[in-house]
């Protein structure tokens, strides 16, 4: 289940950077919940276009957060978000941004 969270919001952030084929498999995979037969069946493909497809898209979407980290300063900007001290929050929002 972490997985499909985990994607799920880099899909949100990376996504206009797939194919609109990509977009649609990722999304009906992870999204709508469909297996990977019911997508094929859906599309006229076959499962393992789907599963290879899928693969690609995971493998993409990392690929872009491990260069851009957009995903990972969301996540050190929201736990700055819980901090009452404004020195604090200062020294940590330099080490995102810097």
């Amino acid at each position: 289940m972490e997985k499909f969270i985990y994607f799920n919001n880099l899909f949100s952030i990376y996504k206009e950077l797939l194919t609109k084929n990509n977009q649609l498999i990722f999304s009906a995979y992870y999204e709508d919940n469909l297996s990977l037969q019911e997508i094929a069946d859906n599309l006229n493909v076959s499962k393992s276009y789907v599963g290879t497809t899928l693969k690609k898209c995971e493998n993409k979407l990392q690929e872009y957060e491990n260069k851009l980290q957009i995903y990972a300063k969301n996540d050190q900007l929201n736990k700055l978000l819980t901090y009452n001290d404004i020195t604090k929050i200062k020294e940590e929002l330099r080490k995102i941004i810097f």
